[in-house]
């Protein structure tokens, strides 16, 4: 199994080599393209202007634009939490029997009786 496993991190790694190595040869493909050409020459009179001529390049070439990274995408949804605020009218009612007769003993109290 460890064989294995070494093996593919050896391919692995070999198959990002090449790519490399394609794209650098890519680029001299550019290099020889444009060494190849023509020069272009212009025959122009002195009081006629050329506006429309225009020499490019191929800038859009994707293989020369490419580029690994490590980018991965999050497909993971977002949770938003949102704060909800409820406002409570506050309810002030207290009422409170007096009694001057004393009904027994509270064993939970440490002092004598108090009457009120």
């Amino acid at each position: 199994m460890k064989k294995k496993i070494i093996v593919v991190n050896f391919l692995m790694s070999l198959i990002v080599l090449a790519s490399m190595l394609f794209q650098t040869v890519h680029s001299y493909e550019h290099i020889i393209k444009q060494i190849s050409e023509k020069p272009c020459q212009h025959h122009t009179s002195e009081n006629q202007k050329e506006i429309t001529h225009h020499h490019s390049t191929d800038a859009q070439c994707d293989i020369c634009h490419f580029a690994f990274s490590a980018y991965i995408p999050s497909t993971f949804q977002t949770v938003v939490f949102q704060k909800i605020e409820l406002t409570v009218k506050p309810l002030y009612v207290f009422t409170q029997s007096v009694s001057t007769f004393f009904k027994g003993s509270l064993f939970a109290l440490r002092a004598p009786p108090a009457l009120l």
